[in-house]
């Protein structure tokens, strides 16, 4: 960790706590920034961090605040020492009792994202995502904080069968801030894009994301949602007449090429249809039909039809 000092805002994103849960660390157990600059709100040094993250593994593992507070506020390495000296009565600081979840490289913030998750904590989730979101947009949002965790949990659920309340609370707080992102952009003129996913497909939060990055670019959409069959699709596609379609499969179970096939020969046929999500194989799409590679792809594409519209509309 670097040697600056951080915000309120910066260590609740490291540990996976709201900065509400800070407050009450500060004001009733002492564990407080101690940097202070005259004029200025006061900074968590790096030695600040580590007594937090004392106090976040070792409540996070059943210990009263006051008990955990007491370990945190002496030397972390002082703390494991007494640890070991006690026969184990409170375990190390260094481990995560609860079990964690995977996320590679991802920088802090997802890491505390992860955290809150474990412990199933909605309003430090919602704090990290929001921040997150009016900080870096959504693509970089989805990218560098939302997706890393969203994979880990998924990762840990297929190897462990565990995990199916926290996939649940995150994905339902991730869809709950796109769909407030898209409300407070709330892009005027008509729906140039229509977002569905796949016949049986049931995993929309990507989905979700593209529509909250259109929303950021004042791109018009339509959202389909998840289950949309085939039927369904090619009527509102004949009825809307959108400039692109965004068919997302995440699986290949639900990645029939069928589907593309009939965009592809439907009466008013979109001008850029594309197959996004792992579930397609570009060596099964028809000619006519792009793949994007990822979120900031699919976002470039979309773009590009809707500046190729206006141009050909244009004075």
């Amino acid at each position: 960790m670097a040697d600056e000092a951080l915000s309120a805002g910066a260590v609740a994103r490291r540990l996976g706590v709201a900065v509400t849960t800070l407050r009450t660390w500060h004001q009733r157990y002492g564990l407080g920034p101690s940097e202070h600059v005259p004029g200025h709100h006061r900074r968590y040094t790096p030695a600040d961090l580590a007594r937090l993250e004392i106090m976040r593994r070792l409540t996070a593992e059943g210990v009263s605040p006051a008990e955990a507070a007491r370990w945190a506020r002496q030397a972390p390495n002082q703390v494991a020492a007494d640890v070991a000296r006690n026969g184990g009565r409170l375990r190390p600081p260094h481990r995560d009792g609860g079990g964690s979840i995977p996320v590679g490289r991802a920088g802090p913030a997802a890491r505390g994202l992860a955290r809150a998750a474990m412990r199933l904590d909605a309003v430090a989730i919602n704090e990290t995502i929001a921040h997150t979101l009016a900080a870096s947009g959504v693509v970089a949002t989805w990218e560098n904080l939302l997706r890393p965790v969203l994979v880990g949990v998924g990762e840990r659920h297929a190897a462990t069968g565990a995990l199916v309340e926290v996939e649940h609370l995150i994905s339902r707080c991730v869809s709950e801030a796109f769909a407030a992102t898209s409300r407070a952009y709330a892009p005027t003129g008509p729906a140039r894009i229509l977002l569905s996913c796949a016949d049986e497909e049931q995993h929309s939060l990507p989905l979700e994301a593209l529509a909250a990055a259109l929303a950021e670019v004042g791109i018009s959409y339509r959202m389909l949602g998840a289950r949309v069959p085939l039927a369904a699709l090619v009527e509102a596609v004949t009825r809307t007449g959108p400039a692109a379609v965004v068919l997302w499969s995440h699986t290949r179970a639900t990645a029939d090429p069928a589907q593309l096939v009939a965009l592809l020969a439907a009466p008013r046929r979109p001008l850029l249809i594309l197959a996004a999500g792992p579930g397609w194989q570009a060596d099964t799409l028809p000619a006519g039909v792009v793949r994007p590679f990822d979120l900031a792809e699919a976002l470039s594409l979309a773009v590009a039809v809707r500046d190729s519209l206006d141009q050909s509309t244009g004075p």
